[in-house]
């Protein structure tokens, strides 16, 4: 354990119950002390290791409680089609024409987060049009919310996929004038990723600790995987544990099994795995099953119909009532958290009656923490339900940034704005657990927190400013309410004695800057346990050395 540390010279935020402290002790990994400079200084030990903030903040470090650590490693390596960068078809063409000049003949090529409806054709890109650019390697194109792709001729040859494959339960194959557009929805994605070949150990070790390192430059102590075993099955278990083995896991990780039926929680329950919250560094706590899609992407469940304008109908329910409630009852017994993907209301309103279900008898809800994921759109008696089953909403603030404006145009403006309502959602109990869903969407969370403290999407709009956040509260969601989320309340969340000393060291001090100057801040330096696992500027190492 390094020798003892403390910060000073700016404002330290304890947590919303604490309030701002000017000095933090740290020693063997926890927080020793935390108060005024003097009562700090009355405690820590001669030639103490010492940080100046010169004005910055330090806060717990953020908990990334909704993302795929693993996928977003990998994607690292993937073409980038993000909207940030890419905007035309011709962009999309091009880059993944440069990739498929660069790859061996008949290797696959995959990319990652376009935005069909930032696209300049306003649709998604087809079949016809990536075969112009690799008639003979395999490509697949995901788009940004993860649930629904398109892929080329030659990949869907190598998928045995032709225009008499029926749609799968949960899933849809687009066609138009009978042919194949290239375009697969929901579960019907396991056609094209299923053909695909696996990612080596190797090659998923080193994604681990590429996007390790990422989130550690953003100020994240904690992170989790929501869907492990999706890209490799098993095989992704063995992975993160010689990550941890081999000192390359740089996150506190909540680890999320696969629990659609072709996933892998069954396979992991028959080898010995078993729901432990006991490990800080990789925490095998939860089993999740997906309840319908993306609101952006048209496939998010809802009792009234999206716009005609937009194309209408009510969204795809992933399985049927029956096969849903059955999934959850056997996770729940199993001792699992359910971490339940649903979106649209009419999918919150399929899970919560399986949650209930589930509850009934001897294996009652409470206590249990299970969190309905995204549930973005839903209603006042949906809250009121899980709020008394104790029921945790897990939001991407940050949807609203990126897909609000598509939002609009999908389910009208007053839909749209009463998304993701994170004021009601703090004001009654709730403890949403701010995240990013990141690679869905970008995992600075700066970008998230401006959201919360403003309602604007990236291009200006305000929706529902009823629902904005102050900076602590919304850090608090960002940090406590994820720990929470995570039964690790007790441990970090925030910085007051005995808690772990998971800190982060913001640019700027975010709670007295404008709502615009904080999507410009930077995390200068993330501590995990007071070991830095990022430092931009050498302050450690400057403090070692003095």
């Amino acid at each position: 354990m390094s020798e003892p540390l403390l910060l000073s010279g700016g404002r330290i935020f304890r947590g919303l119950a604490g309030g701002f402290a000017d000095a933090l002790l740290i020693a063997d990994g926890r927080v020793a002390a935390v108060g005024t400079k003097d009562e700090v200084e009355g405690v820590a030990p001669a030639g103490v290791r010492r940080v100046d903030l010169g004005g910055r903040v330090a806060i717990p470090a953020f908990n990334e409680a909704h993302m795929h650590l693993l996928p977003y490693g990998l994607g690292l390596s993937q073409v980038n089609l993000r909207a940030e960068q890419v905007r035309s078809l011709d962009e999309v063409l091009r880059r993944i024409g440069d990739a498929v000049k660069k790859a061996p003949k008949g290797a696959w090529v995959l990319g990652r987060g376009y935005d069909h409806g930032e696209l300049d054709i306003g649709r998604h890109p087809t079949a016809e049009e990536l075969d112009k650019v690799s008639p003979d390697n395999p490509v697949y194109i995901i788009r940004t919310c993860g649930h629904m792709g398109v892929a080329n001729s030659a990949a869907m040859r190598v998928a045995g996929v032709g225009h008499n494959t029926p749609d799968p339960e949960g899933g849809a194959i687009e066609r138009k004038g009978g042919r194949l557009t290239g375009l697969f929805m929901e579960r019907a994605k396991r056609l094209i990723v299923d053909a695909m070949p696996l990612p080596s150990e190797d090659h998923m070790v080193s994604a681990i600790e590429a996007a390790g390192r990422d989130l550690a430059a953003r100020g994240f102590a904690t992170a989790s995987d929501m869907n492990v075993g999706m890209t490799a099955g098993l095989h992704e278990i063995a992975a993160y544990r010689r990550a941890l083995a081999e000192g390359r896991l740089m996150q506190r990780m909540w680890q999320v099994l696969a629990g659609n039926p072709e996933g892998i929680a069954e396979a992991a329950w028959n080898e010995g795995l078993r729901p432990d919250h006991t490990d800080d560094m990789l925490a095998w706590g939860a089993v999740k099953v997906f309840g319908d899609g993306s609101a952006g992407g048209l496939t998010a469940a809802f009792f009234d119909p999206y716009l005609q304008s937009a194309g209408g109908g009510t969204g795809i329910f992933c399985f049927p009532d029956e096969t849903m409630h059955r999934l959850l009852a056997l996770y729940h017994r199993q001792g699992w958290q359910l971490d339940i993907h649903a979106i649209g209301d009419a999918a919150i309103e399929q899970v919560l009656v399986g949650m209930e279900k589930a509850g009934e008898g001897d294996a009652p809800l409470a206590g249990r923490r299970h969190r309905i994921e995204h549930c973005g759109f839903l209603n006042a008696g949906q809250r009121r339900r899980m709020k008394a089953h104790g029921i945790i909403p897990v939001p991407q603030p940050v949807f609203m940034y990126e897909f609000g404006d598509l939002y609009v145009k999908n389910l009208g403006h007053d839909r749209a704005a009463a998304a993701y309502p994170m004021r009601t959602w703090f004001e009654e109990g709730h403890n949403p657990a701010a995240s990013s869903d990141c690679p869905v969407s970008s995992v600075d969370p700066f970008g998230n927190l401006y959201t919360m403290l403003t309602r604007k999407t990236n291009k200006g709009t305000v929706l529902g400013p009823e629902e904005t956040l102050t900076a602590e509260q919304a850090v608090h969601c960002y940090t406590w309410c994820g720990a929470y989320s995570q039964f690790a309340e007790d441990r970090r969340g925030t910085l007051e004695p005995g808690m772990l000393a998971d800190v982060a060291v913001l640019s700027k001090d975010i709670f007295a800057i404008a709502p615009e100057e904080v999507l410009a801040t930077e995390a200068d330096l993330t501590l995990r346990g007071g070991e830095p696992i990022f430092d931009r500027h050498g302050a450690l190492r400057a403090a070692a050395a003095a």
